[in-house]
């Protein structure tokens, strides 16, 4: 049934370029079902922008990635304005595109991660740049990976080897958050596992393969840096354990419509989960059409598939749980 969908794109993160490729791309393929499209390049005045939607549109497909527009505030005013959208509610979308928070649900979901600590730009100012640094060595030894809080596509973010480089990678991710996670880094493969549709739908795991040995913004938006091997060639016990583990993280946050969950793989196999994006990317390398088409999905059916599960996420009696914050969804639960 043709809809009359607005896709939502552009926005002011970061990202911004990259989701003005995702929204281009998922409109002409909603072109291409018969659906009647509109694109909106949101910009600061969002809340302008969004009002002439109101009754005017069935759903808004979110095409937006980063802040003010995958962190829940974007789905707040939908919500406000009645207006259906795809993807995760505000809830699920705050607490995937916050790091610290959506680890302590991992874990007190019994999801695998690995072993952090955070800082906060007030704490390094106070000790200083050296004394934080040597702190975060002793906790976590290295190398590990400095990351802003609550930043997407890997922009800010930092391997580092020694203590030096520890300082210079502070200094550099608190130019994109006030609060900074550091990790253990974990040596070995990236995967990742799509989730597509209100079931959802499992993707097969996709393995990531970086020219450069650390999949950057660059490795991730530049054609030929990076190479992607889907099915993942790894033992078909462990692919469904990744598939398991990327269905329970989906539901521990409350996600719903679509995701894309991933993981490194340690040197003895061991999976531990990196983050949930709520509003994965929908351009040419995506990763999420990418695991699509290995099951025989177009990309014209990917968003077919996310458009028809919008919806709003309160249902004006009290406050309302999507699909995916049910209890009970997780294969064998």
């Amino acid at each position: 049934m043709m809809k009359r969908v607005a896709v939502l794109k552009g926005g002011v993160s970061r990202e911004r370029e990259v989701s003005l490729r995702s929204g281009a791309a998922v409109a002409a393929a909603l072109r291409k079902r018969g659906h009647e499209v509109r694109e909106v390049d949101l910009g600061p005045a969002m809340a302008e922008q969004l009002l002439p939607l109101q009754g005017s549109v069935d759903a808004a497909f979110l095409a937006l990635h980063g802040r003010l527009g995958e962190d829940g505030t974007v789905q707040g005013l939908l919500e406000l304005l009645a207006i259906p959208y795809t993807g995760s509610g505000v809830l699920a979308s705050a607490l995937a595109i916050d790091k610290r928070m959506s680890k302590r649900v991992f874990r007190a979901h019994g999801i695998p991660v690995a072993d952090d600590v955070t800082i906060t730009a007030a704490e390094i100012a106070a000790s200083g740049l050296q004394r934080a640094a040597e702190g975060i060595a002793v906790d976590l030894g290295f190398p590990c990976i400095v990351k802003p809080n609550c930043e997407g596509s890997t922009l800010g973010t930092f391997r580092v080897r020694n203590t030096e480089e520890l300082e210079e990678a502070l200094r550099g991710a608190l130019a994109y958050d006030r609060l900074l996670l550091v990790e253990r880094f974990i040596e070995g493969r990236e995967m990742t596992v799509g989730l597509l549709g209100d079931e959802p739908i499992v993707l097969p795991v996709l393995e990531v393969v970086a020219s450069k040995g650390f999949y950057d913004y660059e490795c991730k938006y530049t054609r030929g840096m990076t190479e992607y091997l889907v099915p993942a060639p790894i033992p078909e016990s462990l692919s469904r354990e990744l598939q398991r583990l990327a269905v329970q993280a989906h539901n521990a946050l409350g996600c719903e419509g679509v995701s894309r969950v991933d993981f490194m793989l340690d040197e003895r196999g061991g999976a531990f989960c990196l983050e949930v994006n709520t509003i994965p990317g929908m351009t040419e390398l995506s990763l999420v059409p990418k695991a699509a088409a290995a099951m025989g999905y177009s990309f014209e059916d990917v968003a077919e598939i996310i458009l028809s599960t919008a919806r709003l996420k309160v249902d004006r009696t009290g406050c309302g749980g999507g699909p995916g914050q049910e209890e009970g969804n997780e294969p064998g639960a």
